[in-house]
């Protein structure tokens, strides 16, 4: 576990890993100072949107004492678990220029980010409570992330089924939102493009999954480098628009692409405001980071990329703000909330 957060620390880069018991993490992290909050996108999302003042309905594949506390009071939701049930994650965030030095060992992280350890059964196995069709009818979007975690073909194939089965609830004209992740098994993300190709209007992806779907490493203050991946993103996944988000800007790819803009800004404006603020951000404080200036790496980026495609990309720069200590967690989670909860707005 030490020698694996570590190689994240090095590289700066973020990810998600499988251990082999929660019992591996527990007793890492009593030795730290720590914090219970909720996880999962479609959770942090919804509450994101909820200090905007928006209300999401929600499918739980685990419900404890932890989610009956955290999760909005006024959200409905379903739960595919008959019982309490309870598989912690260990997520381990480090700051800018944090520094680990120990015998031969001499590390600088040159950017934050944060990495995710767990053995979630609710997760791996996915079961999914088709009654939450009766909570959607209504919904003028719909996110579908969480299926990265599963280890059993079998057992994605039937959980996809059920969604689509599910999809059929919703109203004409509701946006299919998908999230990417970082999934076990990486064929399975393949798997789940092909079943949902046709129902899914954004197709959402960090830097770091665009990098896992290109093979390759991509710069993303490149404009020529960005464009190459997302031509090659869009021979791979057939979604109508396709959503990048990264710690300098975020953009929309597709012949709609400029439709999104006020998303993309609400996206970028959630997440820098999780970033500063952590959990507990404000509607106040979410209003200030709107109003601030964008990075200069960031404005010069959507410039070039606009430049080079036109009204195919629409990007949006992340504000320059000053943190010392951030928060690198659930940023990706706030960022698709900000970015429903303003196309929902629009």
């Amino acid at each position: 576990l030490v020698i694996s957060i570590l190689r994240f620390l090095a590289s700066g880069t973020g990810g998600e890993r499988f251990v082999a018991s929660s019992e591996v993490i527990e007793p890492f992290a009593q030795r730290f100072a720590k914090k219970i909050t909720l996880g999962g996108t479609s959770v942090r999302a919804a509450i994101a949107m909820r200090t905007l003042g928006y209300t999401s309905a929600l499918h739980l594949v685990t419900v404890n004492e932890h989610v009956r506390r955290l999760i909005p009071p006024d959200s409905p939701y379903v739960c595919s678990s008959a019982a309490d049930t309870l598989y912690p994650h260990l997520i381990v965030q480090f700051d800018k220029g944090a520094h680990v030095r120990a015998g031969d060992i001499d590390i600088t992280a040159r950017r934050a980010n944060r990495i995710i350890y767990h053995n979630d059964t609710d997760n791996i196995t996915m079961r999914l409570n088709e009654e939450f069709a009766r909570l959607i009818t209504q919904a003028q979007a719909l996110l579908i992330s969480g299926f990265n975690a599963m280890q059993r073909e079998d057992l994605l194939l039937d959980r996809l089924a059920a969604v689509r089965r599910m999809l059929a609830a919703l109203p004409a004209g509701a946006c299919v939102f998908f999230e990417d992740a970082a999934f076990y098994n990486p064929r399975f993300s393949t798997l789940i493009q092909q079943a949902l190709a046709d129902t899914i209007t954004v197709y959402s992806l960090n830097e770091d999954e665009v990098q896992a779907h290109a093979g390759r490493p991509v710069d993303v203050l490149d404009a020529a480098q960005v464009e190459a991946a997302l031509a090659s993103l869009h021979r791979l996944i057939p979604a109508p628009i396709l959503v990048v988000h990264s710690m300098h800007w975020a953009l929309a790819y597709g012949p709609t692409a400029p439709r999104y803009r006020p998303a993309l800004a609400g996206g970028v404006t959630m997440a820098t405001t999780r970033f500063c603020h952590g959990d507990d951000f404000t509607a106040r404080e979410y209003s200030a980071v709107a109003a601030l200036p964008p990075t200069a790496d960031g404005a010069r980026f959507a410039a070039a990329i606009t430049q080079r495609l036109g009204d195919r990309v629409c990007c949006v720069p992340v504000a320059h703000v000053e943190q010392s200590k951030a928060t690198t967690v659930g940023l990706g989670d706030a960022f698709v909330g900000g970015f429903l909860a303003a196309l929902v707005g629009a």
